[in-house]
């Protein structure tokens, strides 16, 4: 399980940056989304580019989950750095930041699921495509597709 960290003592000077895993096809591939929900408002790098700038995050800890570094300091890891991150959409308000932080249930239900997908990274990105399409900026619903083609199916078997 990936450690939380509350607060790092070299926070950014400009605006808050998202540290992710350069390495791992599926982190590429939601920072993608995310870049384009954010635009200009979020910074993000690799921990590869990034580890050294914060001396007080073991490197370990950045290798295990992403990081959203803000300001002042504060540190969200894992599912909270991605959810906060969803706060500095120019789209919509989503409540993932807040649930994470109000519901100890959402949070640990968050942070299994997230431990689960970053012990499963390259399974998880050949799910991801299979459900979302290759390109992480024009998402096809092929879950759909797979969801009524099984009803479909059930509808043919048990007639």
């Amino acid at each position: 399980m990936f450690q939380k960290i509350p607060q790092t003592e070299f926070p950014p000077k400009d605006k808050p940056v998202l540290i992710w895993d350069g390495k791992c096809g599926f982190c590429k591939y939601w920072v993608t989304r995310w870049q384009r929900m954010t635009r200009d408002s979020i910074e993000y790098r690799t921990f590869q580019q990034a580890a050294a700038d914060f001396p007080d995050i073991p490197l370990k800890e950045f290798k295990k989950a992403s990081r959203l570094i803000e300001t002042d300091g504060s540190v969200y890891a894992g599912p909270d750095s991605a959810y906060r991150s969803y706060d500095y959409s120019s789209k919509k308000e989503y409540p993932y930041h807040r649930w994470y932080t109000q519901n100890v249930t959402f949070r640990k239900l968050s942070d299994h699921g997230y431990n689960f997908i970053a012990k499963h990274r390259p399974a998880m990105f050949k799910l991801t495509k299979m459900m979302f399409g290759s390109d992480p900026l024009k998402f096809r619903p092929y879950w759909l597709m797979y969801i009524l083609g099984i009803i479909g199916l059930f509808f043919v078997v048990f007639q």
